[in-house]
């Protein structure tokens, strides 16, 4: 049994807690700390059986008895934390993305390496049961050798313009993701990003920076290409699907629903519309990411997503939007 403190009590990390709670064998949580303590996230804790709750993160890092952090601040603390973490001697998970800089990511993964920690990266889609599925067939040869990737990710819809204005832009807290999907599903490394975008969707978004409608282009060492289309709004609901087309077939997954019930009457056929929203979708990828981590550090195995796993989504982020920019094909070798 291992002990875990909880960095950041937003959503995601409320998310972590109950997973860790409910679901994962082998861990149990100490600590959870939140710039903002407040009298519902007491109770909420206690509800949780955390039996500490700190304004500030440094007692987390401090307890001896704690084995392993979940940082899952804000974006812009990921990497200071991570490094403090690495240096107090604690296992980490680390939500995505490690930071946006390329420099504080290897800075990141320079001290974990010294330290000897274990370290996973918060891209729990390759948890989910489709995508998994997708990943076997591939890597069982059922459908040779990987031609076409192609993945869907559109939101139900578009976040605040707050958001928007801190997020780092949409292949920064969105796309990121699905570049992580096409690694994950093709086996191989993104070479060259072509990216074209628009304002499609909020006006808004347009004015603070910021695209919500893109269509990215990738190329492949293996020779494969990718395609990945997205939005920050589809009126149907949480849009998630995924296809590998290779040399002797092709996989692809449907949207998760609520039922697959069909009504089929004289006014057409009728299904029901994807889940809504991303708790709904991912709730089980979330728990069995967090109980590969606690197996990792229990059994001392090798994390599934790695440092390098958190740093190439980025580098092909920056590849993106530099290609938005400037209207063209941009190698990754650009950005390195």
């Amino acid at each position: 049994m291992i002990k875990v403190g909880i960095i950041g009590a937003g959503r995601i990390g409320r998310v972590h807690s109950e997973s860790i709670t409910k679901y994962v064998k082998g861990a149990e949580i100490k600590a959870i700390s939140d710039v903002r303590v407040t009298e519902e996230l007491k109770e909420w804790a206690k509800g949780m059986g955390i039996p500490n709750v700190y304004e500030d993160y440094k007692q987390i890092l401090q307890d001896p008895e704690i084995d392993a952090v979940l940082v899952c601040s804000s974006t812009n603390t990921h990497a200071p934390i991570s490094i403090e973490a690495a240096r107090a001697g604690k296992h980490i998970f680390c939500e995505k993305p490690i930071d946006a800089d390329v420099g504080r990511i290897q800075e990141v993964l320079a001290e974990v390496a010294k330290a000897g920690v274990k370290f996973q990266v918060g891209f729990n889609r390759r948890f989910d049961h489709n995508f998994k599925a997708i990943k076997n067939a591939v890597v069982n040869g059922d459908i040779g050798e990987p031609h076409v990737i192609r993945v869907t990710s559109r939101d139900p819809d578009a976040p605040p313009i707050e958001y928007v204005k801190v997020s780092g832009g949409m292949f920064f807290d969105m796309t990121i993701h699905d570049f992580d999907m096409v690694r994950y599903l093709s086996g191989s490394e993104v070479t060259e990003v072509y990216a074209a975008g628009g304002v499609l969707v909020n006006p808004e978004i347009g004015k603070a920076g910021d695209i919500d409608t893109a269509v990215i282009t990738l190329k492949l060492a293996n020779g494969a290409i990718a395609v990945i289309d997205n939005s920050r709004k589809a009126v149907y609901g949480y849009d998630q699907r995924a296809e590998v087309f290779g040399s002797k077939g092709a996989i692809q997954t449907a949207n998760d629903t609520p039922s697959t019930a069909i009504l089929s009457n004289a006014s057409g056929v009728i299904a029901e519309k994807p889940k809504y929203f991303f708790l709904e979708r991912y709730m089980q990828s979330f728990a069995d990411e967090m109980a590969c981590f606690v197996d990792s550090v229990v059994n001392d195995k090798p994390t599934l997503v790695n440092g390098n796993d958190g740093l190439q989504p980025v580098l092909i982020a920056i590849a993106a939007k530099k290609s938005l920019d400037e209207g063209r094909p941009v190698k990754l070798s650009e950005v390195i």
